[in-house]
C-alpha cells in the first residue's frame, strides 16, 4: 500500500532508481544531488516501514517490498500526470478569451481562414479582433489590451518585439474603366499629373509609402487625403482618381470592382508582422493562433 503522507518527489525518486538501477542516473534525471536523493529514499523507507532498495558497491536493486510497491507507484504517477495534462488541455481548449489587434487589410485577407482552423482546436475560446490602425495596434499591445498585433513595424519601443511575416508591395489601384487599367506594365511615371487619392500623413501606411518613394526619388501629386484605406478605396471607386495602396488592402470586398497593378520601376514595400510585448510570454492559445497565422502567410 502506498502511504498517503509521502511526497510525490519521493515516489518519483524510487521509480527513477528502479528504472535506471543507479543513484547517479536517477539524481541527474531528477536534477537532485545524490545526497538529497538518498535522503528522499530514506524518508520513504521510514514512512513505509521497510527497506525498498538493496545497495551494494556495484548495483542497486529493489527489495521484495520495493518490487511490490513500485508498480503501484508507477500506475499512480501515470494516472496523475495524465489527469493533469488532460485538465490543462481541457482548460486551453474549452474556455477563455483571446484578444488580438490587427490592421484591417490583414484582418480581411488572412484572419477568417486562420480563425476557422483555430476554432477546430479551441472550440470555446472566444476571439476578439480589434480592427485598428498600425499606431493603435501598437498601443493596444503596449497596454495589454491585446496579446499581440498584426501590424507594421512603426514603433521603436524597447518593450515591444516585432517579428516580420511578409512583405506587401504598394501598387496602382484604379477603376476598370480608367485608362491606367489597360496598361500591361504601368510605371510610376504613368501617374504623373494625375490627381491621386492617399491616406493622411499620420497613418503608418502613408509613412511607409513616403519613405519608400523618397528612397526611389519618386514624386507624386496627392490630391484627396483620407484617414483609412477603406475610405481611399471608396474614393477611387467613386471615380475621383487612382491611388497607390498595398496589395493586401485591395484583396477585400471593398476593392472587388477595382484593379490593382504593380508599378514598374522602384519597388516600394511595407512589412507586416506580429507585434508583442517582450516582457510577457504569449499564452498557449495566442501562441497557437500566431503559429497558424505564420503558416498562412508562408502558404499564401
Amino acid at each position: 500500500m502506498i502511504p498517503l503522507n509521502c511526497e510525490l518527489l519521493d515516489l518519483r525518486a524510487l521509480v527513477a532508481i528502479a528504472d535506471g538501477k543507479s543513484f547517479l542516473r536517477a539524481a541527474e534525471q531528477l536534477n537532485l544531488s545524490q545526497p538529497a536523493l538518498s535522503r528522499r529514499i530514506q524518508k520513504l523507507e521510514t514512512t513505509v516501514g521497510t527497506p525498498l532498495l538493496e545497495r551494494t558497491t556495484r548495483s542497486v536493486r529493489l527489495t521484495p517490498a520495493g518490487q511490490e510497491i513500485v508498480p503501484l507507484i508507477r500506475r499512480l504517477l501515470d494516472e496523475m500526470d495524465g489527469s493533469l495534462l488532460g485538465m490543462m488541455a481541457l482548460g486551453e481548449r474549452q474556455a477563455g478569451r483571446l484578444t488580438v489587434a490587427s490592421i484591417p487589410s490583414a484582418t480581411v485577407r488572412f484572419l477568417p481562414d486562420v480563425l476557422e482552423r483555430f476554432a477546430q482546436e479551441y472550440r470555446n475560446v472566444r476571439v476578439r479582433v480589434l480592427d485598428l490602425s498600425a499606431t493603435e495596434c501598437a498601443e493596444a499591445v503596449r497596454t495589454g489590451e491585446a496579446e499581440f498585433g498584426i501590424t507594421l513595424p512603426l514603433t521603436s519601443d524597447g518593450d515591444l518585439v516585432f517579428e516580420p511575416l511578409t512583405d506587401d508591395p504598394y501598387g496602382l489601384v484604379c477603376r476598370q474603366d480608367d485608362p491606367l487599367a489597360t496598361l500591361a506594365d504601368p510605371s510610376w511615371a504613368d501617374l504623373s499629373g494625375r490627381r491621386l487619392v492617399t491616406v493622411h500623413m499620420g497613418s503608418g501606411n502613408r509613412t511607409t509609402l513616403e519613405a519608400g518613394l523618397a528612397r526611389a526619388g519618386v514624386e507624386l501629386r496627392w490630391f484627396y487625403e483620407v484617414t483609412r484605406l477603406t475610405s481611399a478605396l471608396a474614393l477611387v471607386q467613386a471615380g475621383l482618381g487612382p491611388s497607390v495602396l498595398p496589395r493586401l488592402a485591395c484583396q477585400g470586398p471593398d476593392a472587388r470592382d477595382l484593379v490593382w497593378r504593380p508599378l514598374k520601376g522602384a519597388e516600394v514595400m511595407r512589412t507586416i508582422g506580429v507585434l508583442r510585448r517582450s516582457s510577457a510570454p504569449l499564452s498557449p492559445t495566442a501562441s497557437r493562433l500566431m503559429a497558424l497565422l505564420a503558416a498562412a502567410w508562408i502558404g499564401a
